[in-house]
């Protein structure tokens, strides 16, 4: 391994046990990050083996960031060292129809999306802004940009990360922090299943995008800088298309791949 960061450099990933969160540490890894691994199941165990044969040290937290007590647990595990990079993955969907979900699960996609990935942001971006340096990488999605029929609580949590993570690039422009977002659109991870959509045409589509390279396209700008970057040129036509279409268009373009039932071929 050829490391392209200095020795000793240090990146925190969340949502990391599997899917692009796992993806994004292993880039990490690879370019001689160590690394605090955080998930709310016990896979992240299992992922920590596997990247800590690249040879880089690697700590794993199981933890569930919808808590603050969640956010406390890794912030602990981090035992005061420098954090270079900041790679905020870690989030939950949630399909059907909003008056048809559990207030309980409801809650849980907005914790884990917004506020603990905020609280997590504050406590690590002011130590950065001390030091003067870091680099900061957030998971957004290209469902910001569209109103979510039957998958509404996820895309307005994600349109939120999508605008909140430019207003920090703005306001951190001068500090040495640069924050990036990465906007993947569906891709091959267990995100469907996991969000009760796999009756769904979107849910069923075999054409989604590898989780390795949509990882990869996101450390890259992290890495180089940039402000935002959409994984895939059928999702950078997607956003381009959304930002000139009705939001009811759109609307009611999302409930046709996600709409329960909506996957034909059964």
């Amino acid at each position: 391994m050829t490391s392209t960061v200095p020795p000793g450099s240090f990146a925190i990933v969340t949502g990391a046990s599997s899917g692009i969160g796992y993806a994004l540490a292993r880039c990490c890894a690879q370019n001689g990050f160590d690394l605090l691994i955080a998930a709310d199941e016990p896979e992240i165990e299992n992922a920590a083996t596997s990247l800590r044969a690249t040879g880089v040290n690697v700590v794993a937290v199981q933890a569930d960031l919808a808590t603050a007590e969640g956010v406390e647990t890794l912030w602990r595990a981090a035992g005061g060292r420098p954090v270079d990079a900041l790679l905020a993955n870690a989030g939950r969907g949630l399909g059907r129809g909003f008056l048809d979900q559990d207030f309980a699960d409801v809650r849980r996609v907005i914790d884990t999306n917004i506020t603990g990935t905020v609280d997590l942001l504050q406590r690590v971006g002011r130590d950065m802004r001390t030091r003067g340096k870091g680099r900061i990488l957030i998971t957004g999605s290209i469902a910001g940009f569209m109103p979510g029929s039957f998958q509404a609580v996820y895309n307005g949590s994600k349109a939120f990360l999508d605008s909140f993570s430019i207003a920090l690039r703005n306001e951190l422009k001068d500090t040495g922090i640069t924050v990036s977002c990465l906007m993947p659109g569906p891709t091959d991870t267990a995100f469907f299943e996991r969000a009760d959509m796999m009756d769904t045409q979107v849910g069923q589509d075999d054409k989604k995008a590898d989780p390795s390279e949509v990882a990869q396209t996101g450390f890259d700008a992290m890495m180089r800088g940039e402000a935002d970057v959409v994984a895939g040129w059928k999702n950078k036509v997607q956003v381009a298309l959304a930002n000139v279409t009705p939001a009811p268009v759109l609307a009611e373009q999302h409930r046709k791949m996600a709409e329960p039932g909506s996957d034909k071929r059964a």
